[in-house]
């Protein structure tokens, strides 16, 4: 399904040997365990990556055969990571640099290219993901200008591209634009809706307790579009008070994984980081982790997963978006709930084809 893949951010390599090498130990099995010609990628490439490829025809070309060769088919891409974010503390860095510095315009750039090169044919346009804008502070009118201004050079330069290219803002918890209304707000007085639309994580939907078909609905009814969908699920724990030893597995120190809970009033309480929410939060609500646990396999009870909103967006969404598998978490994830790799992927394409079919 030419418009199905999974995002490699789960494997670390930050240069083309080690991507091609990883590719071959885990993408090429999973399209053979899927029994399919051809797989789809949502490709991440470090900052450093990306600056190499797009400065040399040659090593784009070549890298384009290489991924053919192997039956892969790039249909979209992640360039919300600069780099490093498999290093053993990832935290707040992973939003660095802001669109307010011109090194993430620049990376943005180079991602353009290489994919200008290396977009699969059947794919209409393509897409990349991107943070929205940093994290929430610090943050003055002069960063949401040096960002409007970031963002419009780059549109300059979508509108050159041989292939229709479109960035994909992507809304998350405690970051300038955390939920989508606020991305909306920012966006669409301000962009070309034609290159700049959103990237919606169903994770970090889930997280904010916003409604999934209501959510679609906005964006189209603000002239924006849903550029491409990450399918990725997030924690759910209806009592938290009663599930603070299974809560506690998952506190794990790589990732940020922010934490808001429902009250009874409809009210949405924050933390920025499990540990904190389980130190400071009510725990009288419903909680919501950004921890994205893989698509097929619910978590031990009293645990559970969004895969509903997943369900609800990809059923709201135009026919045509791309879908990207985003669970980056394998390695991270407690050892109860690890899997083989391999067989992980291609269970979560599987179960994510389903939904799309």
């Amino acid at each position: 399904m030419s418009r199905l893949g999974y995002c490699t951010n789960v494997h670390p390599a930050e240069d083309l040997p080690g991507i091609l090498q990883q590719l071959d130990t885990y993408a090429v099995p999973v399209r053979e365990k899927l029994g399919v010609d051809r797989l789809g990628l949502g490709l991440w490439l470090a900052a450093d990556v990306a600056a190499g490829l797009a400065a040399d025809p040659f090593a784009r070309k070549k890298f384009r055969a290489e991924l053919d060769a192997r039956g892969l088919g790039v249909i979209t891409m992640n360039a919300f990571p600069y780099g490093g974010f498999h290093a053993d503390v990832v935290k707040l860095s992973v939003y660095e640099p802001r669109w307010t510095d011109r090194r993430r315009l620049q990376y943005t750039l180079d991602c353009f290219v290489v994919l200008d090169e290396i977009l699969s044919d059947d794919v209409a346009y393509g897409s990349i993901s991107t943070l929205p804008l940093g994290w929430r502070e610090p943050w003055t009118e002069t960063d949401d200008t040096a960002s409007l201004d970031a963002l419009a050079e780059l549109t300059r330069a979508l509108r050159g591209c041989s292939k229709v290219m479109k960035l994909a803002v992507e809304p998350e918890p405690g970051c300038i634009l955390d939920t989508v209304a606020d991305t909306i707000a920012w966006l669409a007085p301000r962009v070309d809706p034609e290159y700049i639309g959103l990237c919606l994580d169903t994770c970090h939907l889930a997280v904010s307790f916003a409604d999934p078909g209501e959510t679609v609905k906005s964006i189209a009814e603000s002239g924006l579009e849903v550029v491409k969908v990450q399918a990725s699920s997030a924690l759910h724990v209806a009592e938290p008070k009663a599930a603070l030893a299974e809560l506690r597995e998952f506190a794990e120190p790589r990732y940020l994984h922010q934490v808001r809970e429902l009250s009874a009033d409809g009210t949405v309480a924050k933390a920025d980081d499990l540990p904190e929410a389980l130190e400071t939060l009510p725990g009288e609500g419903p909680w919501r982790v950004h921890f994205h646990v893989p698509l097929h396999a619910q978590p031990d009870k009293p645990l559970a997963s969004t895969n509903d909103v997943i369900t609800e967006v990809l059923r709201a969404v135009p026919a045509d978006r791309t879908v990207e598998v985003e669970t980056y978490t394998w390695n991270v994830l407690p050892e109860r709930h690890q899997q083989d790799l391999v067989d992980g992927i291609a269970a979560e394409l599987a179960w994510a084809g389903k939904e799309i079919s």
